[in-house]
Parts: structure tokens; sequence; C-alpha cells
């Protein structure tokens, strides 16, 4: 069974402490496609085995395909995320892992994408962020403080992979119209990106 094949680091599981609307919608419908024996967890390591192939494409400007495999990778966070809470299948090595796995995905289309396409700065400054979050939530992760993803990081997330997908659109379709909208919803997700540091969130 895929359990016994995949084994993962996981404790016990926690229940959620709120349903969302999307998560009600995504069991009702995607999620049923998934076996009980599917794990959220099995998820996030998905993303991680996934992102370099998606580095790949992007590193040989294969936009086009590589924005499919982008979003198809960046919609497994919302599937973990509602599979978990809908499923009362939290962890906290779910907790710990799956933002940093998002960090990962993102993080690397910065580098490729943002840094070529907008400016230097604008890059630095969303993976600067993404590093000093990913360093406070393992301090506070060694000195037994909780961690966890907020509702500020999920929605600078959210902008971060709608600011990549609008510039990856400008770049296939030559839209050079789209690369303000792009640079403004990524700056959008850098302050969204503050509040989530400084709420603690990851």
């Amino acid at each position: 069974m895929l359990k016994n094949q995949l084994p993962l680091p996981h404790d016990e599981y926690q229940k959620a402490d709120k349903i969302f609307w999307h998560d009600r919608i995504l069991a009702n419908t995607i999620l049923k496609l998934f076996p009980k024996y599917i794990k959220p967890n099995h998820l996030t390591v998905f993303r991680f085995i996934a992102t370099p192939a998606v580095i790949v494409l992007m590193l040989y400007e294969e936009y086009y395909i590589g924005l499919f495999a982008f979003l198809f990778v960046a919609f497994s966070d919302m599937l973990d995320g509602s599979m978990a809470r809908a499923r009362s299948q939290i962890t906290e090595w779910g907790k710990a892992y799956d933002p940093l796995a998002d960090k990962i995905l993102v993080g690397s289309m910065v580098f490729i994408i943002v840094l070529k396409y907008i400016d230097f700065w604008t890059a630095m400054i969303i993976i600067g962020i993404e590093v000093i979050i990913i360093f406070v939530a393992w301090i506070r992760k060694i000195t037994g403080r909780k961690i966890e993803a907020n509702i500020w990081g999920k929605i600078k997330m959210i902008l971060q992979v709608v600011g990549v997908s609008i510039l990856l659109l400008s770049i296939i379709f030559n839209w050079a119209a789209l690369l303000p909208v792009a640079s403004g919803t990524l700056y959008t997700a850098i302050a969204f990106a503050i509040v989530s540091l400084l709420t603690y969130g990851i």
C-alpha cells in the first residue's frame, strides 16, 4: 500500500480549529478522488519532488508547459491543506514542511523569472523575506513554540502564485501590458509577507 511505500515523519493527527468554505467544496469534489490512504503529507512530499521538474522547465524557457506545471504543483498546496482539515489529518510535520515546500516552489520561480523579467530588488526582497520567515519559524520550533501558517501567509502565497502566473502569461503571449499587473501583485504579496512575518506566520 502507498502508506507503506512512502513512510513519512508524522505524529498524532489533530483536528482543525476551523473548516473553511473551500475545504468543504474540495472535500465534496476533487478530494473524493483521493483514497483514504493518501495523506496530506504525501502531497507535500509530491511538491518537494515535483518542484525541480518545474525549475528545469523554467530554466530551459519552456514557459507554456512550465506555467501549467507550476499551477498544478501549486494547486497541491490547497489540496493538502483542505485534506488535512477536512479529514482531521493535521500533523506538526505538515505544519512545518507544507509551507516550506511552498516557499521552495515560489522562491525558485521568483529567482528564475522575476529576477530576469521584472527587477533584481523585487526578487531579492521576496526571497529575503521568505528566508527570514523560515529562520524565525526554525527558531520558534527549536524553542518549543508553535509554528503554523496563518491567513496572511496564505494570502501572500496566493498573490505570489497569481503574480508569477501573470508574469508567465505576459512572457508567453508577449503582453507587455501585463508586466505592471504582475509587478503590482508581487508588491502586494510582499506587504502580506511582512504582515505574516510580524504575526509569526509561516
